[in-house]
């Protein structure tokens, strides 16, 4: 997860080179815009890349052509682990059925929170070109700088994934880098030192970045079956998200240059929502696991006084 999702963060490493490149050197060139030249070029790469996709990437492992059985049973086998026990090639469920089961689940309301909130501290990152701005160095400078504090947040998504998924954790690899983009936030709004308000700038993308990364993890090991309800899961939690973009962006006044500090109390705000939906969620999670152990110590003493062999602990919620 945090290979793929950390892409995006990837890409605005070599998308400032690529603005500067392009916007500073291509304007007028063919009776075009700069900006024309750039969406044009990230368009075309991008649709070349999804028909390659649509070629290159398996459909369910029951059904590409191009693995071996070995390799096939291999990752059916891997999906089944993944979805809680749950073979999804012998429980059929259609689209509209996952969609009902997702909006009767009070999961998919807490990872929507969580994820709107996420966002809405990730507002910043439509005008980070123009709060680098205020840091003095140029135009040109102000692409380049993107780069390093995007690749360090690349960096960070990659070691809290790696952390999360070695210490089977959720909560406080979301918690941790989302505090340290809240104290991003306040040395970027608190001074106008640029040493200092760039190394907030390079705190607040590591953090929320990862937040990201890890919420999303978290939501598909929780909700883990049937994979239509999966994808209504996240289908829903981004298009909520999606709507924060409706009102962020008037936070962000010129008036307020160069500290911005109304958005970055919407910043602050988004990254204390966050930590507290993701305490709720956990809240929720461990819950429903002393239920699941309620029932399992149950079964486990009636197959005891009956002479059967107990049964093994079986799946949780991850928290």
């Amino acid at each position: 997860m945090a290979v793929w999702h950390g892409a995006q963060t990837l890409s605005n490493v070599f998308g400032g080179p690529l603005a500067a490149g392009i916007l500073e050197t291509m304007d007028g060139l063919g009776g075009m815009h700069a900006w024309k030249w750039f969406l044009l070029i990230e368009g075309a790469v991008s649709i070349l890349v999804g028909i390659l996709g649509y070629f290159c990437l398996p459909n369910w492992a029951d059904n590409t052509t191009w693995l071996t059985d070995e390799q096939s049973e291999m990752a059916q086998y891997r999906l089944v682990l993944s979805a809680g026990g749950m073979d999804e090639t012998k429980n059929k469920v259609t689209i509209w059925e996952g969609a009902r089961l997702a909006l009767k689940d009070p999961f998919t309301y807490l990872f929507m929170c969580m994820h709107f909130m996420l966002i809405v501290a990730q507002s910043f990152k439509d005008f980070l070109p123009t709060i680098i701005s205020t840091l003095g160095k140029g135009k040109l400078l102000t692409y380049l700088l993107q780069s390093p504090a995007y690749l360090l947040g690349y960096f960070a998504i990659l070691g809290f994934g790696w952390s999360a998924g070695h210490f089977k954790d959720a909560t406080w690899h979301i918690v941790a880098p989302m505090i340290g983009s809240a104290v991003g936030t306040a040395m970027l709004i608190a001074t106008e030192n640029v040493g200092v308000r760039y190394t907030g700038i390079c705190l607040l993308i590591m953090g929320v970045y990862s937040g990201l990364n890890i919420q999303v993890s978290w939501e598909t090991s929780v909700i883990p079956s049937p994979r239509h309800k999966k994808a209504a899961v996240i289908a829903l939690a981004n298009s909520i998200a999606s709507a924060s973009h409706w009102f962020t962006p008037y936070f962000f006044l010129r008036n307020q240059e160069p500290l911005y500090r109304l958005g970055g109390g919407l910043i602050l705000f988004g990254c204390g929502a966050t930590i507290a939906t993701v305490f709720l969620t956990r809240w929720r999670c461990n819950k429903l696991n002393r239920k699941l152990d309620a029932d399992e110590l149950a079964e486990n003493t009636r197959r005891e006084a009956s002479g059967q062999e107990p049964l093994e602990k079986g799946w949780r919620f991850p928290t």
